[in-house]
């Protein structure tokens, strides 16, 4: 499945939720079935700056595709990295560097969190690009 064919999943799942609450439910849920990550993994150069909880990224190349996995200290924001794993995880760089991240807007997801949880979300989305890059840069 595509990134774009990933992303419209998401967007079609959130439709089908009624209310902001039933949507912060189903981000806490998808928060929950996220592995995390071991404690040698949550180390600084993991963390993602810019959070107001603690929100870990870290990927693999494998492959020719990256993997991410991540972790938080708070339910919230663990669902919302999760989110974003489960649509970029298993891309290529190129396909990664290639997509966008216009599903939050369309989701309504940053009018709903409070500007300290929507300048995380960006940090997030930005090091996952950044891995990106950085991978592409090493093959």
């Amino acid at each position: 499945m595509t990134i774009k064919e990933k992303q419209q999943e998401i967007i079609d799942e959130f439709a089908f939720l009624e209310d902001w609450e039933q949507k912060y439910e189903y981000i806490i849920d998808l928060g929950k079935e996220l592995k995390g990550l071991s404690e040698d993994k949550k180390k600084d150069e993991n963390l993602i700056k810019g959070c107001q909880s603690k929100v870990w990224i870290d990927a693999e190349f494998r492959d020719g595709k990256l993997f991410f996995n991540a972790d938080s200290d708070g339910i919230l924001p663990k669902g919302i990295v999760s989110l974003l794993v489960s649509i970029y995880s298993g891309h290529s760089t190129q396909e990664i560097l290639d997509s966008d991240f216009d599903f939050i807007a369309e989701i309504g997801l940053q009018e709903f969190l409070s500007p300290s949880r929507a300048n995380g979300l960006m940090a997030m989305t930005k090091q996952i690009k950044f891995y990106a890059v950085a991978y592409q840069l090493k093959s």
